[in-house]
């Protein structure tokens, strides 16, 4: 039987999760979904990879409550291709991610409501709950696009015909995949703007997992912008 400090826990985390995911209306109501937002570190047990083979008519489960049901079911996996500059460290909490597009295939990830990525970042993208706030680097325009929202888990291969191989007919050139949606449309922000709030590595390239306090600066730059 849990303990009452570990239901207690497990409530506070569901409230913060909660607020986590309300869309502020005004100014005020956003600095309050900011400050709860800067709790998710506390609570990072919904932050954890989850299986290929996860069950999409899961996601209307809320996913801190998942986590929760199958917390010791499921083993971290820290096995990948991509060099650790590209990364977050292990004890991090991921409050965001970006992903990356040109003006051609940005038209394809908006009409599927998808986005995806090479297959190098499978892991970093199967570390995706619903309810994260993505962001869309466009980087022909070199200009950054938000707020969108996951509604799925990240996985592999959510849809194969997405952004389809010209040599290889049903696979996906970024099977890297999660389902999105818009949750705040707002002006692009510039790369002056944004890249400072970024890790880079290797010259102007830049990490495309978010940390908490980078989330958050890139959420704060978009509401800015449309004040």
């Amino acid at each position: 039987m849990p303990s009452v400090s570990t239901i207690t826990g497990n409530n506070m985390a569901l409230q913060a999760e909660d607020e986590f995911n309300i869309l502020p209306s005004n100014y005020e109501q956003y600095q309050t979904w900011r400050i709860m937002a800067t709790r998710l570190p506390l609570y990072n047990d919904h932050r954890k990879s989850v299986d290929d083979n996860i069950n999409i008519n899961q996601v209307n489960l809320h996913p801190f409550e998942y986590h929760i049901r199958n917390y010791g079911q499921r083993k971290k996996s820290y096995k990948t291709i991509l060099p650790p500059d590209e990364m977050l460290a292990r004890n991090e909490v991921l409050g965001g991610y970006i992903f990356v597009c040109n003006n051609e295939t940005m038209q394809e990830d908006l009409h599927r409501q998808l986005f995806g990525l090479p297959l190098k970042y499978k892991d970093t993208v199967r570390a995706i709950t619903p309810g994260l706030p993505l962001f869309l680097y466009n980087y022909t325009s070199h200009q950054l696009h938000g707020v969108f929202q996951a509604v799925s888990f990240g996985g592999s291969n959510i849809d194969p015909t997405a952004w389809q191989d010209k040599k290889c007919r049903g696979e996906s050139r970024f099977p890297a995949q999660v389902r999105i949606r818009t949750k705040n449309k707002c002006k692009p922000l510039e790369e002056d703007a944004f890249r400072p709030i970024l890790y880079h590595y290797d010259g102007p390239k830049f990490r495309l997992q978010l940390s908490v306090p980078q989330a958050l600066a890139l959420l704060d730059l978009f509401n800015e912008e449309d004040l």
